[in-house]
């Protein structure tokens, strides 16, 4: 449940698990076989030697003022363990399927205010504990990939399918790349679709006031004593969309410009079609009378966004290998959108190799944007507007993340679990912090495994 808290998550991780997955659980067995290719005597090399599992975990921690459940303030507190396998099975010399399932399960301070009101004295800054205290969230994604005999080219497709309490989604796509001159030139372009649908849920004083409903009349009003405007009347506009569509596609450019250089180009473009607001995060108006039960100020109405919005990313990466011990890993990309936002971001990781198994891996993460057209903050709406959100991700911040981690490596595998020879182990930590209140830790680990 709550899919707006685990996007803001899940973006945060997507650096973190690109990383390890590229890092300490790339598919680089290239081992040769017995077996002449269809054209010629030579001896082709496998793409994926033997099956392998990677299994990652990650443990994550924030909290902040400005919850977008409670309009903008209160507690952001939250937490997060993720647990994910991906099993990658060569079919052939050529072709590998790869499953990738994970589950992730969380507890909200912020998304218990849903409902506020059924634990005692509310506040925003008090955790509820409700049904919407927690969730669990689950996905699943099947891809299979066929390089050609030359290696020179790559094709693969996906499958996918994520849900939750209130929230599903299925999504497909793929992807090719070609490599010209000599391996030293890659070109590549993937696309997705994803089809989501979800169960609408307003913030709980709200839901009276929809076709209906009691309005003051309701169980919540009599029992309880409305301070302030004693006249509750919110503006509830009620959605009858349920689905949101978001189509992806994009392209990447590598090249190898020297024995120690390597750069990349990368374009990404997103549209998004559909419900693109979250119904149960609440705004308030500063032309409305406020009413509140205990300390919680009463909903004037929820998030209003527009049903489309388009995305465009555009990125580089430089990787130079300095030498047998250091490596400088650089990252820029810039972001802009039709609602109004423009983001940079800046990432560089030094991996230093202390010994044959053993590489550290420190990093620094600068990210800063514009606020959306429609984000104000608590209480500075105007009734009149057309769109409002008071979600700080949508606001104006600047973020700075600091990541430690440490890897061994083992390609030998001489630790065994069963058949699987144990490859590599990953250690990460980070600590991300905006200029906004919020501020996270995140633990992420990794073991890689090869059937023998």
């Amino acid at each position: 449940m709550w899919l707006q808290l685990i996007v803001c998550i899940m973006t945060l991780k997507s650096i973190i698990i690109t990383s390890l997955v590229s890092l300490g659980f790339g598919r680089v067995v290239q081992a040769q076989t017995s077996v002449p290719t269809d054209s010629s005597n030579v001896y082709k090399k496998r793409v994926l030697e033997s099956t392998e599992v990677d299994i990652l975990s990650s443990y994550y921690s924030q909290d902040g003022d400005n919850a977008a459940v409670t309009g903008g303030i209160g507690t952001e507190a939250l937490t997060d363990i993720t647990s994910t396998i991906v099993i990658a099975i060569p079919l052939n010399d050529d072709d590998v399927l790869t499953i990738d399932a994970g589950i992730s399960a969380y507890t909200s301070a912020s998304s218990s205010n849903v409902n506020p009101f059924d634990d005692g004295y509310a506040s925003p800054y008090v955790a509820s504990s409700g049904a919407s205290a927690s969730d669990v969230w689950s996905s699943g994604v099947i891809s299979y990939s066929h390089s050609s005999n030359d290696r020179n080219s790559l094709w693969s497709a996906k499958l996918s399918v994520a849900a939750e309490y209130d929230y599903f989604s299925i999504g497909f796509g793929g992807s090719y790349t070609k490599l010209f001159n000599e391996k030293n030139t890659e070109l590549g372009i993937h696309g997705s679709v994803y089809l989501d649908t979800w169960k609408i849920i307003y913030p709980f004083e709200l839901r009276p006031f929809a076709q209906g409903g009691a309005g003051l009349s309701d169980g919540l009003f009599q029992a309880n004593t409305i301070t302030g405007h004693a006249n509750y009347q919110p503006m509830l506009n009620e959605i009858n969309s349920k689905g949101r569509n978001s189509y992806a596609l994009g392209s990447t450019f590598s090249q190898i410009l020297n024995k120690n250089l390597q750069g990349t180009l990368a374009i990404d473009v997103i549209k998004q079609d559909g419900q693109l607001a979250t119904p149960f995060q609440r705004v308030y108006f500063s032309d409305v009378a406020n009413s509140y039960i205990d300390d919680f100020h009463l909903a004037d109405a929820v998030e209003q966004l527009p049903n489309s919005r388009f995305k465009v990313a555009l990125g580089g990466r430089l990787h130079y290998f300095i030498n047998e011990f250091l490596t400088v890993r650089t990252y820029y990309r810039y972001y802009f959108d039709d609602w109004g936002i423009n983001s940079h971001t800046a990432n560089i990781e030094l991996p230093v190799k202390i010994s044959d198994k053993f590489t550290l891996y420190p990093s620094y993460r600068f990210y800063t944007q514009t606020a959306a057209h429609y984000f104000k903050p608590y209480d500075t709406h105007l009734s009149t507007a057309e769109f409002y959100t008071s979600d700080y991700d949508l606001s104006n911040y600047s973020s700075n993340q600091f990541g430690f981690g440490a890897s061994y490596t083992d390609i030998f595998t001489k630790m065994h679990l069963w058949k699987f020879g144990l490859k590599s182990i990953d250690l990460k930590y980070y600590h991300y912090k905006r200029n906004n209140t919020l501020s996270a830790h995140m633990i992420t680990g990794g073991f890689k495994f090869i059937m023998d």
